[in-house]
């Protein structure tokens, strides 16, 4: 298959080329704007080739990118070209970013979503991949799943909500095969620049500062290995028959974020950091009580379950963050 992916240079993308590089067989075109992402970054996933402008009959290489912005709206068209699927990461992310600046996260989220729908149907692409969240379903009586009524209460989520919005009315209207995958907390290996709650978590307590807790440490979060969301992420874009449907990508776990403090302290101490005091900061914004997905319609329509525990992914993830920290200190 030809790939487009928006976002290619960030931790998803990265690991979806990794991925799709191991499977073989694969021609992957990455728009990136680099403002998270880095070359470095996509080169320790792939060797790649940029190209000041996408070709027309797909990528000139094995990985291909083409640095700009998904507010290029003719950069989104060439890009398309010549593709089979788009998958769409590229993104504001964050409760916090939007509620700072929630222009940006509209003209990015909403906007940048509608630029490669509609590059989509320019050129033909059958497949539509949506990076979504959580987000959009507000604050809900959990778990959450795709029939419940979506009320957003913060800027990301009501961007991510239009964003799922655009995909159906593609498929309605123009019969482009969108799916919208909303999901949970996902963490891993290659997180280390994220704001996430398990990135930031262990960057601070690595870099000698205390783990800094919003709130009272009662608010639940679905937390998912990033292997596991990347599977996903393959099978929604070659499943028969899914064209229009929304996913909650999930570890379908409620953790509260006191709890998943305490295993990564756990976690650390086995491997001789200790000591990391716990801070209790005010609240954020727009942030929900309670977040965790009922999976059940992944599993029937995609085949996909989560494989790994949290603390399965929290031990591979704590080692990868020891190791890069010790290699930035060289």
């Amino acid at each position: 298959m030809n790939w487009l992916i928006t976002g290619g240079c960030g931790f998803l993308g990265t690991n979806l080329i990794r991925s799709l590089v191991e499977e073989g067989g694969h021609a992957i075109r990455v728009v990136d704007n680099l403002s998270v992402g880095t070359r470095e970054d996509l080169g320790r996933a792939a060797d790649f080739q940029e190209v000041s402008d996408p070709g027309p009959q797909g990528p000139a290489a094995p990985v291909e990118l083409a640095v700009g912005d998904i507010g290029d709206t003719g950069l989104a068209e060439r890009a398309a070209a010549g593709m089979d699927v788009i998958v769409h990461f590229a993104a504001n992310t964050g409760v916090g970013p939007s509620v700072e600046d929630p222009r940006l996260d509209c003209e990015k989220n909403v906007l940048g979503t509608f630029n490669y729908l509609e590059a989509a149907r320019a050129q033909g692409v059958p497949r539509f991949v949506f990076a979504s969240s959580g987000a959009p379903a507000g604050e809900v009586e959990p778990p959450i799943h795709e029939e419940l009524a979506p009320h957003p209460v913060s800027p990301y989520g009501a961007s991510k909500l239009a964003g799922e919005g655009y995909c159906s009315a593609y498929w309605g209207t123009f019969g482009i095969e969108t799916v919208a995958l909303r999901f949970g907390n996902v963490y891993g290996p290659g997180s280390t620049h994220k704001g996430s709650v398990v990135a930031k978590f262990l960057k601070d307590a690595l870099y000698g500062e205390g783990l800094e807790i919003y709130g009272d440490g009662t608010q639940t979060r679905d937390f998912i290995y990033v292997d596991d969301l990347i599977r996903a992420v393959q099978l929604a874009a070659k499943v028969p028959g899914i064209g229009g449907e929304t996913f909650q990508i999930a570890a379908n776990t409620e953790t509260t974020v006191g709890e998943l403090a305490e295993r990564i302290l756990a976690e650390l101490a086995k491997n001789g950091v200790s000591d990391i005091p716990v801070i209790h900061g005010e609240p954020r914004v727009g942030d929900v009580k309670r977040n965790y997905s009922d999976t059940r319609k992944a599993a029937e329509r995609l085949g996909w379950t989560p494989g790994y525990t949290l603390d399965q992914g929290l031990a591979r993830t704590v080692s990868y963050f020891l190791e890069a920290t010790f290699a930035e200190a060289l």
